[in-house]
């Protein structure tokens, strides 16, 4: 009997292979992944002309501050509703 319930799972289990994400929620995911990245990317800003000098105009810039941070939390949520959105 034991036997009989073993063979019934492994087959339920061998046809259930289907993804869990679809292409639209990798299309997202992929989406909230360049947000992140760009934002990343203005966080580190330039380079400085003399790095033995301090250009506070260049580190508090309003990029890196505020426009920055934004993306990347943008991009956190959109990968967070790609992650929950649901496949049809």
């Amino acid at each position: 009997m034991s036997e009989k319930n073993t063979t019934t799972k492994n087959t339920v289990s061998s046809k259930e292979t289907a993804s869990v994400f679809g292409k639209k929620n990798y299309i997202i995911l992929a989406i909230g992944v360049a947000f992140m990245a760009i934002g990343y990317i203005l966080m580190l800003g330039g380079r400085a002309e003399n790095p033995a000098v301090f250009n506070p105009s260049e580190i508090y810039s309003s990029t890196r501050i505020t426009v920055a941070p934004i993306l990347i939390l943008v991009g956190i949520a959109i990968n967070f509703y790609a992650i929950i959105a649901k496949n049809k």
